[in-house]
């Protein structure tokens, strides 16, 4: 199944979901020198990874992504022999040349094999390279655990009953031993950002930019609002609104691992 992606729902609480990438990017500032060649695998619509160019201004950097509709709305940002996007599937992708920085913002999740592949993008770094990614870590909250109870549902298990993953990600210590057994110098933390979310069923509007993506993609218009009415009344249960907001909290693992210098 293609999962179609929309850039502007996606966007639509752009500013928050830019707070881990920017917290994930801060940590790499430091001695040493600025990388030259920088790959971005997930690059999204491209507006975070246009930050990496204006950082780093001396580098080239190769961005993909599996969504056409995310590289489209990308390609805007190009800069002809510094910055290109282009479609590709991250866990197909391998370096062509030796790449200093590999970023990878809020994509592993949707990647089951991903685990495999962290040890060879770490083998695909120069000497003191480095891996710096973000994951959501929020699989076990409401938002998440609703949604899996109901495509598991007598009335949705045959069409998403095979879309619910329980645990796509380690948390911050699975990674860092992951990283570790390989020869990697290992940073890895954890943030919950509390969250006020504003307008009407908030944390809806959130989710349907980005877990929710592969469901909608699955049902034909009428099973979406027969499914998004149910969601949408439990999500109210589960995320009372206040008069300042919904409080939603949203926790992310970060990881930066570096590769020995020799």
């Amino acid at each position: 199944m293609n999962t179609v992606w929309d850039p502007a729902q996606y966007e639509a609480f752009g500013g928050e979901r830019a707070r881990p990438f920017r917290e994930l990017v801060g940590r790499l500032d430091g001695p040493g020198p600025d990388p030259a060649r920088v790959v971005d695998l997930g690059c999204g619509t491209g507006e975070l990874t246009a930050t990496l160019a204006a950082r780093w201004p001396d580098a080239v950097i190769d961005a993909l992504d599996s969504s056409a509709e995310m590289i489209a709305e990308a390609r805007r940002r190009e800069i002809p022999g510094r910055l290109t996007f282009r479609v590709g599937d991250v866990a197909a992708w391998r370096p062509d040349g030796p790449v200093d920085l590999i970023v990878s913002n809020a994509v592993l999740q949707w990647v089951p094999e991903h685990f495999d592949l962290l040890p060879q993008w770490m083998d695909a770094l120069t000497p003191g390279g480095r891996l710096a990614f973000q994951v959501p870590g929020n699989f076990g909250e409401p938002s998440h655990v609703l949604l899996r109870e109901l495509g598991r549902s007598d009335r949705w298990r045959g069409k998403l009953g095979a879309l619910q993953r329980d645990a796509p990600v380690l948390d911050a210590a699975g990674y860092l031993d992951l990283l570790i057994r390989h020869g990697c110098a290992v940073d890895a933390w954890e943030t919950t950002y509390i969250q006020v979310l504003h307008g009407d069923d908030p944390v809806l509007e959130w989710v349907k930019g980005s877990a929710l993506r592969p469901v909608l993609s699955a049902l034909d218009p009428g099973e979406t609002e027969e499914f998004l009415d149910a969601y949408r009344e439990r999500l109210r249960q589960a995320y009372p609104s206040a008069p300042y907001g919904t409080v939603f909290p949203f926790r992310r693992i970060f990881v930066i691992a570096t590769r020995p210098d020799s």
